[in-house]
């Protein structure tokens, strides 16, 4: 699959937005957005750990530049969230604490909440999409406890936003966006300033994640706010790229589909605050393939020991796309969160397989005739095949059965070039 990569800037932008208890101007924002930023990181000390920039030998020798991972994994809440979610409800005046607090989210920003939530003693009700991994709702019940309530709404962060929007007018409460907002923004923005301070600024290439966006917008406006020579990337999902439509179109879009499997990141719609933000400082996005992504959290875990979530490897993932304009220089991979499933790794590998090319899927139909299966057999598999399952089924006439045939490839260079094959066959 061909990734696409889109450049864009932003001539102009105006408008205001409420931040709480601070006002940010969006006609003038660097400074606004810096000084925003700051005041974040002292809200946040204590709270947010300061992570480290890990370099990453192998791809450093893979890629011929110095390559940093930016652990955000490494957050007690295991992903960048904490920042944004704990900016916001620390920022809130007297009277507003008073008033309950909402969110939605497809979990990190969630447990980002339960945990702000927990420790200002501020009662919160969590909005989660019904795809939300078992893990991540275990997490923000950990968070949150008795002072946080779970909902599981909608089939996708968007619908689950919906309907807590609706709920927050309805309860008169504070609604705590993952990404529409400038406070959880500036929290966010708080990771561009470890890796500015850590490196000086000198740093060639920083590459961030976007879903919302709101991560992307507050290291983006960070960096470029301190030293606009740095290049910012933005990594999304090919399959939910609604950043990278958005910006293409130079409107905000609402994608009619999107595939889920990224779900850290599987938003539909993008926001006017970080679409503002993403035009201005982002210099490209690039879309990755879910098996790319798959790839990149399977070499993570064997070759660095890091377990990371489908969002959290878009950064590295984009690396072959920005090969060509890295060497010799310092890129930072900002890792956005570790919080994955056990249980999603079978369908992890999978994908990684089908994405390398080594696994495919055949839907045949056999002739009603002797020999037909070995036949098949004979002339799939390569001479240094294995044949690792089968299955057969024998259905009647008015059913419709499946047979299955599963080999590996284990070095033939010719038609079955290190790969699995996977047949299904339809028989009357």
């Amino acid at each position: 699959m061909r990734r696409r990569i889109l450049a864009f800037r932003l001539l102009h932008a105006t408008g205001a937005a409420d931040v709480g208890v601070h006002r940010l101007k969006i006609q003038s924002p660097t400074m606004e957005m810096v000084r925003a930023i700051e005041e974040a990181e002292q809200r946040l000390e204590g709270i947010a750990s300061t992570t480290p920039l890990q370099p990453s030998i192998r791809l450093s020798e893979q890629y011929g530049a110095t390559i940093l991972i930016k652990r955000e994994d490494m957050q007690a809440v295991r992903s960048f969230k904490i920042r944004g979610a704990y900016n916001k409800i620390a920022s809130l005046s007297p009277e507003d604490r008073k008033r309950p607090v909402v969110c939605a989210s497809a979990g990190n920003h969630a447990q980002g909440v339960a945990f702000a939530c927990a420790h200002l003693g501020i009662g919160g009700t969590i909005f989660m999409p019904r795809i939300t991994p078992t893990q991540k709702i275990e997490r923000v019940e950990h968070f949150g406890g008795e002072l946080v309530e779970i909902r599981l709404v909608g089939d996708s962060y968007d619908e689950s936003s919906a309907a807590a929007e609706e709920y927050c007018a309805q309860s008169q409460g504070i609604f705590v966006h993952p990404f529409d907002d400038l406070q959880t923004i500036a929290g966010q923005g708080t990771v561009g300033k470890e890796i500015f301070d850590a490196t000086a600024g000198d740093v060639g290439m920083v590459i961030v994640p976007i879903g919302g966006g709101g991560l992307a917008s507050g290291v983006a406006s960070y960096i470029k706010g301190k030293n606009p020579a740095v290049v910012v990337v933005g990594a999304e999902p090919a399959g939910s790229p609604s950043m990278y439509e958005s910006l293409k179109q130079g409107r905000i879009v609402e994608l009619d589909e999107i595939n889920t499997f990224v779900d850290g990141a599987a938003v539909r719609k993008t926001r006017q605050r970080t679409f503002d933000l993403c035009r201005r400082y982002v210099d490209r996005v690039v879309l990755l393939p879910e098996g790319k992504v798959c790839t990149t959290m399977i070499e993570l875990y064997q070759n660095e020991g890091i377990i990371t979530e489908p969002a959290g490897a878009l950064a590295l993932s984009a690396l072959d796309d920005v090969a060509d304009e890295i060497r010799g220089k310092t890129v930072v991979c900002v890792l956005s969160g570790g919080n994955n499933d056990v249980l999603r790794y079978p369908e992890i590998l999978e994908r990684s397989l089908v994405y390398l090319g080594r696994k495919h899927y055949f839907i045949i139909e056999f002739a009603q005739k002797p020999g037909q299966l070995r036949q098949f057999v004979d002339d799939a598999l390569g001479p240094t095949d294995d044949i690792v399952r089968f299955e057969y089924i024998k259905k009647t006439n008015k059913e419709r059965g499946a047979a299955r045939a599963q080999h590996q490839d284990h070095g033939n260079d010719q038609c079955h070039k290190d790969g699995h094959v996977v047949g299904e066959v339809d028989r009357s």
